[in-house]
């Protein structure tokens, strides 16, 4: 089934709207075969174990998205997919019986089709072996191969089962960190590391050549890189331009948030400012620059949205900059470099840029001036605002959760302490198992769900250090 454009719209005004579309990407072979020597280069803590992550937990995350986005491929047939025999045929987009949604798309459904047309499979091809260092000869054996095969070659790595011709891209499981949709608009992002730059390559070409994106071209953004760059001495973070999805947030239809981390540098949110104000696509933008260590990495790390009145962080980062008072010792010598501070500076177009001292104050004025909540914002505390719970469990994601709904969130199983957090707040909590059984059962349906944590299965995926909202580039939600 190909994808096509007839009822496709492109619009993300919230973090919380109810989710109607958005592109993924399943673990692929090439995350199998990442190296211990390799894994941190390519931005993994550990290796993974491919068949667990895809059959105990990724698959379970694809059959939630699909009871709330398109039950009628998924609805009576939860038995029949799961069947062994079948071999997960449902989840790979070359077998026959692929689930092909046009609602969970996956990327490497669109890269196919547009390998289908030769010109742009020549010109992808180059840039592709032009990257990789390839050898002529194997750039035009690559032309001739047929375009389902080389959109498995062009993501693993993989020739066949046993050659590797070039590195697998295992971060493209993170599809928030090529682009994010700003309403109408699409920014295509600059990821940080090298190790990305075939993942940015793709979206470049997905985007500009894909029928489901034509009546949205002109709305396609790149950043580009500051004047003369590669001329400018220092290989500073922030001497470079980049900028990462996990570090954009959409929160109002006229308010995003750039984060500048580990990942994305102040010139890349710089320069990101300028292109939105220039294409009048929000009319304000705050920065939330968060200290470079990688137990951070981006601000979705750090908080993410759950209902109007309603955020997950982490109290520690939220809070460091004030814990000492004033009198105390400490104070004297708390002074830290620039970069291991937290600051939070908000610009709008003609106004004086507005400073907020901590990030509970920024996402409280979020929620009760720019999303009109008539209730007083509530925080929910990462491993319940107990230490080390606090910094273990953010490390493993406990406030990078996906909303599929205002108040229908979703996270790793693993973060004890956080679902007591929630608990306490008056959510239900739930296991994807147990909840699509009730699901096919007709015992619960989705679209009436309130305030409710469903747990997902995370022993490897949470190895990748990300969580779903890493793993989610929303294409579609309802306005709040």
């Amino acid at each position: 089934m190909k994808l096509t454009a007839s009822d496709f719209k492109l619009d993300v005004t919230s973090e919380i709207g109810t989710l109607r579309a958005l592109l993924i990407h399943s673990p692929d072979n090439g995350l199998g075969k990442v190296v211990p020597s390799k894994a941190q280069d390519w931005l993994f803590e550990d290796i993974v174990h491919l068949d667990t992550m895809r059959k105990n937990e990724y698959d379970y995350y694809v059959k939630l998205l699909m009871y709330f986005l398109d039950p009628v491929k998924i609805k009576g047939k939860l038995e029949q997919i799961d069947d062994p025999a079948n071999k997960r045929a449902f989840y790979k987009p070359d077998d026959k019986s692929f689930h092909a949604s046009n609602k969970v798309i996956e990327i490497q459904t669109l890269l196919e089709e547009i390998l289908q047309d030769a010109d742009v499979r020549k010109k992808l091809v180059a840039s592709v072996c032009a990257i990789e260092g390839c050898n002529y000869r194997l750039q035009l054996k690559l032309i001739d191969t047929d375009p389902v095969e080389l959109a498995k070659i062009i993501i693993s790595g993989s020739l066949n089962k046993e050659e590797m011709i070039f590195a697998p891209i295992p971060n493209l499981i993170f599809s928030r960190d090529i682009g994010v949709t700003i309403n109408n608009y699409m920014l295509l992002n600059k990821p940080a590391k090298k190790v990305r730059a075939r993942e940015t390559l793709l979206a470049r070409y997905i985007f500009f050549n894909h029928p489901l994106f034509a009546a949205y071209r002109d709305n396609i953004l790149e950043i580009p890189e500051t004047v003369q760059h590669f001329l400018r001495p220092g290989e500073d973070n922030d001497e470079k331009t980049t900028l990462e999805g996990g570090d954009v947030m959409m929160v109002s239809p006229h308010h995003l948030i750039i984060g500048c981390s580990e990942r994305t540098s102040v010139s890349g949110a710089n320069e990101a400012i300028k292109l939105l104000f220039e294409n009048k696509v929000v009319k304000k933008v705050t920065i939330v620059k968060i200290p470079h260590k990688r137990d951070y990495m981006h601000i979705d790390t750090i908080f993410t949205q759950v209902k109007r009145d309603m955020w997950i962080l982490l109290r520690s980062l939220a809070i460091a900059n004030s814990r000492i008072d004033k009198n105390e010792p400490g104070a004297w010598f708390a002074d830290k470099k620039s970069k291991d501070k937290t600051e939070i500076v908000q610009f709008e177009k003609g106004k004086k840029p507005k400073t907020y001292k901590h990030i509970e104050d920024l996402l409280a004025d979020i929620s009760e001036n720019d999303l009109q909540s008539k209730k007083k914002t509530k925080f929910i505390y990462s491993g319940n605002d107990t230490f080390p719970f606090d910094a273990r469990e953010q490390w493993t994601d406990s406030c990078n959760l996906l909303a599929l709904k205002e108040g229908v969130v979703l996270g790793y199983d693993r973060n004890d302490k956080t679902v007591a957090a929630f608990k306490k707040n008056g959510f239900e909590v739930i296991k994807v198992q147990e909840l699509l059984q009730k699901f096919e059962n007709n015992e619960l349906d989705p679209q009436k769900m309130k305030d409710t944590l469903i747990l997902m299965p995370s022993s490897e995926l949470s190895r990748a250090r990300g969580g779903f909202h890493c793993m989610s580039m929303p294409l579609l939600r309802d306005e709040v």
